[in-house]
């Protein structure tokens, strides 16, 4: 269970955010180096086998590489319970190019949701469970297609 007061977990979850706008100035600070990300891949690999802020930034950098003017709301939270951290957020963004697959033209809008749980153990975050509706991102950007986005020619 975390000592820390709420308005410190708070406090830790607004640096976590900051980390998905790019600021990545607090990464070392808040994510402990054994750091382990537990997260369904669409790839299949296993989320668990690196660990620490190495796990965790390339994945951020990625989603900055095809997305420009990223906005990230806190749509509810965080909710702080024990060493647990939960929030529900939505990223806004515009599309840059570069996503396999994907037939929507550079700049097109993209918004998608999901949450958080992250546990706190001395002041750091050491665990994290995502989900993310990645398929409503790829549907927007007409990267999957069928019921839930537009078929490829």
């Amino acid at each position: 269970m975390s000592t820390l007061s709420g308005e410190r977990m708070s406090e830790l979850y607004r640096h976590w955010t900051a980390l998905w706008r790019g600021d990545f100035t607090r990464a070392g600070e808040i994510l402990d180096p054994g750091f382990v990300v537990h997260q369904a891949r669409p790839d299949g690999s296993d989320s668990e086998a690196v660990t620490g802020p190495a796990r965790l930034l390339p994945e951020i950098e990625q989603t900055m590489a095809v997305f420009g003017d990223i906005a990230l709301t806190v749509d509810l939270g965080p909710i702080v319970q024990g060493d647990l951290i939960a929030a529900r957020w939505t990223l806004r963004a515009r599309y840059t190019g570069g996503l396999d697959h994907a037939t929507a033209p550079v700049g097109t809008p993209v918004a998608f949701s999901g949450h958080d749980i992250l546990r706190v153990s001395g002041g750091r975050f050491v665990e994290y469970w995502t989900c993310t509706d990645v398929l409503a991102g790829l549907a927007q950007l007409g990267a999957v297609s069928g019921p839930n986005g537009p078929a490829r020619p």
